[in-house]
């Protein structure tokens, strides 16, 4: 039953606009000017999106190299010497209190 109102109400509602558009150029035309907007918003994303996706797929080329510029040798890892320090087990120091008699 509700689903019935809100179908009915969407139908009055929309004869009622259309009784204006037609009894008011004023209403018209900011319908006209309305749509005109949303299509040079539609056609501004339209061209914006396809200029993007243009950009992604155009294929990858690797930059040339100058072929007086050597490339830098990587530099060896730092080995770990055999007599590392030994670590140090802490010592373990007693707190306790002396009581003067």
């Amino acid at each position: 039953m509700k689903k019935l109102f809100w179908f009915a109400t969407g139908i009055a509602a929309g004869l009622a606009v259309a009784k204006q558009l037609r009894e008011n150029p004023e209403a018209k035309a900011a319908v006209d000017e309305a749509a005109k907007r949303a299509r040079a918003i539609g056609e501004a994303f339209t061209t914006g999106y396809k200029e993007r996706e243009s950009e992604l797929n155009k294929p990858k080329t690797k930059p040339a190299r100058a072929t007086s510029v050597k490339p830098k040798a990587k530099a060896a890892p730092k080995r770990k010497s055999a007599a590392a320090p030994a670590k140090r087990a802490a010592a373990k120091t007693s707190t306790s209190k002396t009581t003067a008699k």
